[in-house]
Parts: C-alpha cells; structure tokens; sequence
C-alpha cells in the first residue's frame, strides 16, 4: 500500500481569516492588503536597464557546475557583505537559490533527525514548517518586549536539552523588526552552539543614522557562525532565486563545515547559471529599490505613528525591517479583529498569531505597502478599533 512521509503532512485547511477573505473576494469587495511583502507588486522603483542588461550575458549559455557557486558571484556577495562593515572572504561564502534553502543546508549539515534547533518566537512562521522536512525539532525562545525587543535569556537557558545541537537568530527579525545587541551575540555564542543568522533585512534601518548593525558574523568567540542573506531582501528580487550563507568562527570547525556543504551543495547544483553571472551587475544596481524602500517603510511608519497617537491602538518599538506592530485592545481576539476589519472595513492585516505570539491582540502590517493604501487602511483601523 502506497503511504506518503508524516513530515510532508501539513494541515492546509483555510483558516477563519482566508475563508472570510475569501468570501469577500468572492462577492467583489476591494480590499486594502496591508499585508503586501512583494516588493515587485508594491511599486517600488528600480534600475531596470541595469537588471535587464545584467541577465543577457552571453556566458549564461554555457553550464559549468560548482558546489559553492561561480568564483566571481561568491566574489560579488562578499565584496557586498564587506561593504557593511566587516571582512567576508569569499571561499567562505556559499550560494543558494534561497534562504529557505540554506536553512535545510544548515540544518542537514548541524542537525540528526530528532536533534532540537532553538527558534526565536515571535518569528516568521517558516522555521517549523523546515525544520518538519528535515526530521528535526524546533525548540522556541522568547523575544520579550518591555518598550524594547530583547532576548528572554531564561528562555534560552531552559529550552537547551541534550539534544539542541544549533540556535537560530533573526536580526532583524520578522516581523518585530529588532536587532540583536552586541552582548546579546556574545552571550548567545557562550552557548557553544553553532549560531544560525537570518540577515536578509539589514539593509533596512527605520531610523536616521541607522548605520550598520552588528553582524553575526562578529559574535565574540562565537565558534561557528552562518550569516544568510539574499537577492530578495538586499535588492529586491525575489524573483531571481539567490542566496548566500557566509562562515565564520573557529578555523577547524569553519573548514570542516566547508567540507560537508560541498558535497550537500554538490547533491543539488540548485542555483541558475544566469543569475550568477548578474550577480555582481545585480548587487550593483540594487541602490535604486534600496533607497526606494527605505523610503517607503519610513514615511508609511511615520504615518502610523501619527494615524494611533491617542487612540487606544499602540505601535510597538522597531528598528529595522519591512514590518510594524500595531497592539489592539483585548475586548476582541485578534483574529475577531482581523476578520472585522476584512468584513467592514475592507482591509487585510495579519493577526500576531500568525508569528507566535505568546499573547494577544495583535496585529501585523508591512510596511512596503503603497503609502496612500497603508494611511487609509490605518485610519480605518483606528475608527474601528475606536467603535469597539
């Protein structure tokens, strides 16, 4: 008899939320999506001469496989990451067709099926879902917040068992937009675990003078360490399907994490031969949507701020990132928020749960999306929230 895997079962049932959206769709209502993340559907400006130019090389007809990647696009990745701030060596950097994908490497690399990896939580919910495929346990940590986002360090301390074999940080994070803290960096490396590093949004500082934040890769006697970033956040292509994972950390444990990622990378040769030749001439041009973005998410957190101050809705403290939260009184849950503003008011939000909050109510929107849509769906959430 033909069975399929537990760990490909996933419950794909709709949720209130899809289903009253959908409803809503259904009978024609325009809805505000104060949810779009895709920055290729959310208006924003790039070199498009310069990215077009960049995929008609004429040396993407030619397949020439490498585990780690084309030589000259790792060389364009890391002159990239240096520029942050720090010195990235590219025989350290490994591509892949996404983030995403790098983590199932990492995880290959660190982890046995049934070893434990620790999550920070709230957090993108992607983690259980790859963590599943690879027979492995996600384990969560609190991120507390007290007018600031911190790491819960009990937290830490008590989800570490015998199994816990790597930790996973996201800085910034999804969707709480806080950095991790240099001494936080430091304390998580005292763990002696081999420190994961989601760095897709550092780009993206909501504040002036934002500058560069630490990176992972600066954790003090950390001793093993991967930063991941890519095309889909530093230039805002998801489309073109590359990512980077860079090591760093003690000399011995770096070369034999190398070791073993060649041959995983070498099983898959995942990553298109187009989009590595672009590269360099992709990274170049990624100033345009950069400073477009960064734009965008300034202006649309300033209206925000401006759309709650003195109305019983609240926005949290954020850094950095795509993302705001929006705290909304407990007279409903927030999925009853949720589904009240689609059904009255026409306009989407994620509900907290979503990212695992540990309580409610919360609501999450992103702040890529057009300012005129964010300030008008924003108004209507405060008059509704105003109304009970």
């Amino acid at each position: 008899m033909t069975t399929l895997s537990g760990r490909s079962f996933f419950d794909l049932s709709p949720n209130a939320l899809s289903e009253t959206l959908a409803r809503a769709r259904a009978l024609g209502q325009h809805t505000l999506d104060l949810t779009e993340s895709n920055p290729t559907r959310a208006g924003i400006s790039y070199d498009e001469s310069s990215i077009l130019r960049a995929m008609a090389s004429p040396e993407s007809l030619r397949y020439e496989p490498a585990p780690f990647g084309l030589p000259s696009a790792r060389a364009a990745v890391a002159r990239a990451l240096s520029a942050r701030g720090r010195a990235v060596d590219a025989a350290r950097v490994v591509l892949t067709a996404s983030t995403s994908e790098a983590y199932a490497f990492l995880f290959k690399l660190l982890l046995d099926p049934g070893d434990e990896v620790l999550v920070p939580r709230p957090s993108y919910p992607l983690f259980d879902h790859l963590a599943r495929l690879e027979s492995v346990r996600p384990v969560p940590y609190r991120l507390a917040y007290d007018g600031a986002w911190h790491v819960d360090f009990p937290s830490v301390f008590a989800a570490i068992s015998p199994r816990t074999r790597a930790v996973v940080v996201v800085h910034p994070n999804n969707p709480t937009g806080s950095r991790l803290t240099r001494d936080e960096l430091d304390r998580l490396a005292a763990l002696g675990l081999p420190i994961v590093s989601d760095e897709v949004f550092a780009p993206y500082s909501l504040r002036d003078g934002g500058g560069h934040a630490v990176s992972a890769l600066d954790a003090k006697d950390a001793e093993l360490v991967f930063s991941l970033g890519g095309l889909s956040k530093a230039a805002a292509l998801p489309q073109m399907k590359l990512a980077w994972l860079a090591v760093a950390g003690e000399q011995k444990l770096v070369d034999a994490a190398l070791a073993r990622l060649e041959v995983i990378a070498d099983a898959f040769l995942s990553v298109g031969t187009p989009v590595q030749h672009a590269a360099a001439a992709l990274l170049a041009s990624r100033g345009t949507a950069e400073s477009a973005i960064v734009h965008r998410i300034r202006a649309n957190l300033a209206h925000l701020g401006s759309a709650v101050a003195g109305s019983p809705v609240s926005l949290l403290n954020v850094e950095a990132g795509w993302y705001a939260i929006l705290r909304l009184p407990r007279t409903r849950s927030e999925e009853g928020w949720a589904i009240a503003f689609v059904e009255q008011d026409g306009v989407l939000v994620h509900p907290g749960h979503f990212f695992d909050f540990e309580d409610e109510a919360f609501a999450v929107v992103s702040l890529l999306t057009p300012e005129d849509t964010l300030k008008e769906g924003a108004r209507r959430i405060v008059e509704r929230v105003a109304l009970g």
